[in-house]
Parts: C-alpha cells; structure tokens; sequence
C-alpha cells in the first residue's frame, strides 16, 4: 500500500484513487430520474435535480471514505501485528479503559456522591443504631433465656420431686444389680435357687 492512498484528501473523492476504482463507481448510485408527475408537492425541476446532484457526490464521498476506512483498518492490522499485539491483548485493554471510562463518567460519579450522601444522611444513621440496639437486644435476651433455662433444670433437679424419682431409679438400680460389687452378675451361674432346691420332684 502506497502512501498516496493512505493520504487521501476526503474533500476530493477521487484524488488516490486509481482508474480502476473510479471505474466502480456506479453511475448516479441511488438518485432516481424523477419525472415532473413524480416530484413531492412543493418541489420544481430544478430544486429535484439539485438534489439529485448532491446526493450523487455525498454517495461518491461515502464510498471513498469506505474505501479510506478500509485501507486504515488494514494498515492498523499491520501495525498490531509488527507490534506483537493480540485481540486477547486488545480485548483486555478495551475493557480497562471501558471500566476507566465508567469510573469517571458522571453517572458514576453522581451514583456514588448519591450513595456517599445515604451513608451520612441522619435517616441512615437511625436506622443503622435502631437495627444495631435492636440487635444488641436479641441477644441480651437470648442470654437471659438460656440463664434461667439452666436455673430451671436446676432447680428441678434439686427439687423433691426430682429426688424421689432419682431414689426410686436407684432402688430399682439395686434390685437388679441385687447390690454386689466387684462386677458380679445377679444370676451366677455357681449360685443355687433355694427355693428350687425345696422343690419337690
């Protein structure tokens, strides 16, 4: 790519371009011959072709710049290439900027004066001590219920009631175990029935 073509004068469509690329150019793109019985209301003959001619040359000019934006957009491509720059790369410090951008712009900046202004106005403040005493409250009386939870089943367990109970498990407890010590089983297997030895046969 020559640098006649990079340096295109964009008020002159068709300085840089070779015969080639005029020979594309289609004729009148897009400007219709409108005959006098077509023309909208209000417009003469005149008026329509001196339209017809603008929008001839305003097509031409977008063309050329399409044509200048591709060749930009190559050379661009060249240079990222030289320069060992990836889309990844690319994609990255797009998105960097972006989020710079987003850190600057003035809905952001309003988004978090606006929060800033919430966190000190005396509304939050309120709510923010209430919540906090509310809390603080729970918990002083979750701890005062376990407390007298764990004095209750105290006090249960040195009323009487609960002592005749616990004598009477100990009685049943003795009964069973029949009172030996030294780990002897109540049913020895060494130790006669006497009622079974008075049995008659």
């Amino acid at each position: 790519m020559d640098s006649a073509n990079q340096d295109i004068n964009l008020n002159s469509p068709h300085k840089g371009l070779g015969p080639d690329t005029l020979s594309d150019l289609p004729e009148e793109r897009g400007a219709v011959a409108l005959g006098p019985e077509n023309l909208p209301p209000g417009l003469t003959e005149e008026e329509a072709e001196e339209l017809r001619l603008e929008l001839t040359k305003v097509e031409e000019e977008i063309y050329t710049l399409r044509q200048v934006l591709s060749a930009k957009e190559r050379h661009a491509s060249e240079l990222k290439r030289k320069l060992g720059l990836s889309p990844l790369s690319e994609l990255k410090q797009n998105i960097t900027k972006s989020w710079q951008d987003v850190q600057t712009s003035n809905a952001y900046l309003s988004a978090s004066s606006t929060l800033d202004d919430i966190a000190n106005s005396e509304v939050y403040k309120k709510t923010q001590e209430t919540l906090s005493s509310a809390g603080q409250k729970t918990s002083a009386a979750l701890s005062t219920v376990g407390t007298a939870i764990s004095r209750k089943l105290g006090d249960m367990r040195n009323s009487p009631t609960f002592k005749t109970f616990e004598d009477k498990v100990e009685n049943i407890k003795y009964k069973v175990v029949g009172g030996r010590s030294n780990g002897e089983s109540a049913h020895s297997p060494n130790e006669s029935n006497p009622v079974q030895d008075n049995a008659p046969f």
